[in-house]
Parts: structure tokens; sequence; C-alpha cells
């Protein structure tokens, strides 16, 4: 259990927006001469695994401890594709992040769930009754509660209340922070940025945790390799680069810049618990803008005006990506044929 909620809450600190990419305008199918920078495939690192998004699947590809791939398929379609009314800027990112985070949380707890059963297989227990290692119905929805919610504030805790609380700690000392609102918001996301960069860091030391981002750089091969229109191979996947500028990394970096100046129109409250209670209000707002300017500069990352904005993302996915072995890549090249299948 330790170890499940560990996981889960990497997942939800970091690759909660990993997978949350724009929905394709068109069909998955390109000609063999166009690029495919159609954001038709999305994906995250799991435990010991990738799940991967296509327009119309969500697969979940682990590599079991017996050393066999186990993929899991599932048909999928965009909540704003059932419902077109979202599909308008900024609320279709909104809906997007909420989507992806119940996708992505229970993409996680799956893959948690083929270690811990394969961990029961080796205890030696000889029940015949598999009901008996199966959570019900009822603990899933347990599980799947508490997950969210203690990833988010967990989250929350990290990323909002305490860079603002710091931030307004330091004001009471800093009679300039107090003066000048655009300066406070600078100093509040200097600090988140240092936070996200040092618990990254951190994480990358535990071994466990080092395989999340080598994993999470297999998924990022595996999609290049299908936009580079090169037959989907380890060995064309190992040569592509691990860096991609649609990562939900980019978009934590762009939601942590584009608040210094959103937070900074917002009038400012004299009581702290009213100013982080406000933040979380434009919270949802200020993640869909962020969306939809992650989505021109992805489809735009060869413009010479776009790359310096995409610069910082690419930069951090120095420390949430590690190069992936072959086998790592296998993994998530099966994940991506199987989201390509359906």
């Amino acid at each position: 259990m330790f170890k499940k909620i560990n996981h889960l809450i990497l997942h939800l600190t970091l690759t909660l927006l990993n997978a949350l990419t724009p929905e394709p305008a068109t069909s998955t199918k390109v000609l063999p001469d166009e690029p495919k920078i159609d954001f038709a495939i999305g994906g995250q690192a799991v435990i010991e695994g990738v799940m991967m998004r296509s327009p119309s699947a969500v697969t979940i590809s682990v590599r079991s401890p017996k050393g066999d791939i186990v993929t899991q398929e599932k048909k999928y379609t965009p909540f704003v594709k059932k419902h077109p009314a979202f599909n308008i800027p900024i609320l279709r990112g909104i809906v997007g992040l909420v989507e992806m985070t119940i996708i992505g949380t229970k993409a996680i707890n799956w893959s948690a769930a083929q270690s811990l059963e394969e961990d029961n297989a080796t205890t030696g227990s000889t029940t015949p009754d598999k009901t008996a290692s199966r959570p019900s119905k009822l603990a899933e929805i347990l599980t799947f509660t508490l997950s969210i919610i203690i990833g988010a504030a967990f989250s929350l805790f990290l990323f909002k209340f305490l860079p603002l609380g710091t931030t307004t700690f330091l004001q009471d000392h800093i009679p300039l922070l107090s003066d000048n609102y655009l300066l406070f918001n600078t100093v509040d996301a200097t600090i988140k940025a240092l936070i996200f960069t040092g618990y990254i860091y951190l994480l990358s030391l535990i071994p466990s945790f080092r395989r999340i981002f080598e994993y999470h750089g297999a998924e990022h091969k595996s999609i290049m390799n299908y936009e580079n229109n090169l037959p989907l191979t380890v060995e064309n996947a190992d040569k592509q680069t691990r860096f991609h500028p649609r990562c939900g990394t980019s978009f934590i970096i762009i939601v942590f810049i584009l608040g210094i100046i959103f937070y900074t129109v917002i009038p400012k409250q004299d009581i702290f618990l009213l100013n982080f209670l406000r933040r979380l209000l434009f919270l949802p707002l200020l993640a869909g803008i962020s969306y939809e300017l992650l989505r021109l500069t992805a489809k735009y990352n060869t413009s010479k005006w776009v790359k310096p904005l995409t610069k910082p993302g690419l930069a951090f996915q120095r420390l949430t990506t590690r190069e992936p072995d072959k086998a790592q890549l296998e993994v998530g090249l099966e994940s991506l044929k199987a989201a390509l299948r359906n």
C-alpha cells in the first residue's frame, strides 16, 4: 500500500497533466509525407509501464515481474466529442484536465494492481478462490476516491499553499513585496518552480521513481517515433529524443509563468486564507488558458517565435524523463500499437 500511495503522489503531482493533450481535429491517419503533429496521441508513465490515449482508446501496457507485457485496452470517446458544446477554447482544457485526472488515476491504480497480483502470486498462497485477492467494486471506488483526495490535497499544499504562504511571510519583512504585486507573484512563481525542481530531483534519487522517469522517456520516444512516420520498432524509437513539446511538464511551466500575470490582475486580499481561496477559485480558468497556449506552442513549435517559449518546459524534462532501456521502449511501443489498433 505504501508503494502504491508513493507512486500515486508522484503521478498526481508530476504526470497529472502529462496526458492532457489537445484533441485532434482530424483523423489519426496522416499521409506519409505529412508531419503527425495532429495531437492524436497522448500518454503518461505508470508503474512499470506506459498509458497511451488515442482519439478512440485508452491502453495501458506494463512489464510484469515475470517479464511479460500485460496490456489493457478500453474504448474511449473524449467528453468534448460526446458533448460538442464543451469543445470551446479554455472550457475544453478545464474539462480535459478533469477527464484525464480520472483516466490517469485509474491507469496508475491498474498498473499498481498488476504488481500486487504478481506479489500475491509469489507469496506461496494456494487459495483457489481468486476472488479473495480481488478488491470489491466498493473497495475500488473507495481506493479511487481516496487516491484523488490525497493526490489533490498534496499537490495543492505543495504548489499553492506553501509557495503563497512563504511569499506572504516574506512580504512582512520585505516592504517592496507588499508594494509591488507583480513582484509578489513573481516570487510566488519562483518558489513554486524551486519546490517543483527540488521535489523531482529528490524523487529521481529513489530507484523506483527513477524507473517512472525512464518510462516517461519511453512514452515520449514512442510518440516521437509515431509522429515522425517511422515503423514502430524499438530501434527507431531508441533514436528519438526523449523531450516532447506537448508534455505535461511544459504545461506546468506555462501555468507557473502565466500565473504571474494572471494573478496580478486579480485584486489581492489582505487576509492570507481569502487570497489562497481566491486563487483556487481561478485555478481552472488559469489551467484552461494555459491549455490553449500549450496547444498553440505545440502546433507551431518549429516557428522561430515559438521555439523560445517551449525551451523552459523542454529543459525541465531533463529532470522528469530519463533515457529508457530497450525493454521499456518495448512496453511503450506495445501500448502505442494497442491504442492505434482501436
